[in-house]
């Protein structure tokens, strides 16, 4: 079984930065394309970020283009999310997901097959 766990979060101030990271185990993780989703209270969960399995192209919501970056070392089986310039709106929880088999880069939640916990991400104005 697949497990995903992230870490990271916390409480920063407007424009401050964060870097959340997902530790994979008990599959090949190296395969998997990798996403990061958030959700805010009230909310549906979205998409913010996607990587595939070789870690050369990703793909980013409009909404965090050029200020957060996926990254992924398969060496570590971890999956990161370098996120600066942090707005109050970007307050959620981030969770990360893998997709199996994956056929592109997917923002939809229902191609990923596993999940993490998540992760509470708060940033104060």
């Amino acid at each position: 079984q697949v497990q995903l766990v992230e870490s990271g979060g916390g409480l920063v101030q407007a424009g401050g930065s964060l870097r959340l990271s997902c530790a994979g185990s008990g599959g090949t993780f190296s395969s998997y394309a990798l996403g990061w989703f958030r959700q805010a209270p009230g909310k549906e969960r979205e998409f913010v970020a996607a990587i595939n399995w070789r870690g050369d192209s990703t793909y980013y919501a409009e909404f965090v283009k050029g200020r957060f970056t996926i990254s992924r070392d398969n060496a570590k089986n971890t999956v990161y999310l370098q996120m600066n310039s942090l707005k109050p709106e970007d307050t959620a929880v981030y969770y990360c997901a893998a997709e199996r088999v994956p056929v592109g880069l997917s923002w939809l939640p229902d191609d990923y097959d596993f999940w993490g916990q998540g992760t509470q991400v708060t940033c104060s104005s």
